[in-house]
């Protein structure tokens, strides 16, 4: 998808409910709109309500021939209209210089924000590239795996070892990219996800470099078993009993399957036979409990299902990923290892990147950083300003703004189409497409 390029509001025209007014009726309180291009004045946004003095005596100083006032939004009445005001004397030249410094530092500060915002692009961009190559390697691995076990065991391998490398490197951008593959039900999608929110676990517990390679390819082909199934079967969430068990077996026969390829270790055939165990022993093939259940089958357990409360076959039932955080521990913690449970809560955050949330202020944004260790509540959020172009976009940082702070998380159904367009832009991406590619 292209990113647009907001163009300026039409000076003449205000918008629905707006007045117009002059820099002469601004004072703390006013709501205001600026009609201009965004990079054109030193705001962090072209509407808003005047904070203080200072900001009403700079938008003054930018000469604007009108303003727009949205009366509904102002705190306070717009003063009366009054004449311009006599040529500045040296008093007047001294505020000037004093505003003209205060702008150009501004400015300056909005240049870095968009340097930020441009960098964290560039990240994207690169884990993209990796996720989708990755993804295309295993759907190749897994299409072959019944011909030829063993080598697409070594395609497995590889992936786990190099591509996942890249994508830990920036856990942020990782979990962006699996929170934005939403409307995908691609089978090798869906495997590096796992493997990439598994090795997310497998890193915050500590495991060695050894078991974390075995647990990556486990976790890519735990779903192996699905191969043989109907999509119709694995895509219902209404299964009739009979479908149930087809459905179910899909572990055992993904188990036989790897079985196959020989040489493999016992905790890489475990992801794949016992990843829908439950700690309370609800789970199948052999509804082991507690820790009974194979460790890195209780890592793949984790990442498996926050994966599919995120990027469901029903696509309208998709999560953000601080509702699916939300969801494994308040409603289903009791299926899963709590101390495990709790070291992916860590690794993820509370609000983890591609959750779509409000401010304290009322606006909307997509967390897009994690919060540093100490403020856990505090990460970097991408604001929703159409206005803004979309590669300039606004990101603030939490923890150093102290006032503003994330009210609630959101829910993706309940976001219009161009909110979520601008927040989330790769969740058109057509990942299984693109995965399927040779």
């Amino acid at each position: 998808m292209t990113d647009d390029v907001s163009a300026a509001p039409d000076a003449a025209t205000p918008n629905a409910g707006e007045i117009c007014i002059d820099a002469s009726q601004l004072r703390p309180g006013v709501h205001v709109r600026l009609p201009v291009p965004w990079m054109d004045h030193q705001f962090m946004f072209n509407s808003f309500v005047i904070a203080d003095e200072e900001q009403a005596r700079l938008i003054a100083a930018m000469k604007l021939p009108q303003l727009f006032c949205d009366p509904a939004r102002c705190k306070v009445a717009p003063l009366p209209q009054r004449a311009a005001d006599a040529p500045a004397g040296r008093e007047g030249e001294a505020e000037k210089a004093q505003l003209a410094a205060l702008t150009a530092a501004r400015m300056a500060e909005k240049r870095e924000r968009a340097r930020v915002m441009s960098e964290l692009r560039g990240r994207l961009d690169k884990a993209q590239e990796h996720y989708i190559s990755s993804a295309r390697e295993v759907g190749g691995a897994i299409r072959s795996f019944s011909v030829n076990p063993r080598a697409a065991v070594e395609r497995v391998a590889k992936v786990s070892e190099n591509t996942t490398t890249a994508l830990l490197a920036d856990p942020d951008s990782a979990i962006v990219l699996i929170a934005e593959k939403a409307h995908d039900d691609g089978h090798a999608a869906h495997s590096l996800s796992v493997m990439t929110l598994a090795l997310l676990l497998g890193k915050q517990a500590k495991l060695p470099e050894q078991a974390l390679r075995a647990l990556g390819i486990g976790a890519l082909l735990h779903d192996i078993g699905k191969l043989a199934i109907r999509s119709s079967i694995l895509r219902s969430s209404e299964r009739n009993r009979h479908e149930e068990v087809i459905y179910q077996s899909h572990c055992r026969a993904g188990h036989a399957e790897a079985l196959r390829a020989g040489n493999l270790s016992p905790p890489l055939l475990d992801a794949i036979l016992h990843h829908h165990e439950r700690f309370d022993g609800g789970g199948f093939p052999d509804r082991l409990s507690g820790s009974a259940i194979p460790l890195s089958a209780r890592l793949v357990a984790i990442a498996n299902r926050f994966d599919n409360l995120v990027n469901p076959p029903d696509t309208r039932r998709a999560m953000s990923p601080s509702e699916a955080l939300s969801t494994l521990w308040t409603r289903e913690q009791k299926a899963f290892d709590a101390t495990l449970l709790q070291l992916f809560v860590r690794a993820m955050g509370i609000y983890p990147p591609g959750s779509i949330v409000q401010l304290s202020d009322g606006r909307i944004g997509a967390v897009v950083g994690s919060a540093p260790a100490g403020q856990p509540l505090s990460p970097k959020v991408m604001i929703y300003a159409p206005e803004v172009p979309r590669r300039q976009s606004i990101i603030i940082d939490l923890a150093s703004e102290g006032v503003v702070k994330i009210d609630r998380p959101l829910r993706l159904q309940e976001r219009p189409a161009e909110e979520l367009d601008y927040l989330l832009p790769r969740r058109k991406i057509n990942w299984s497409y693109m995965a399927e590619q040779k």
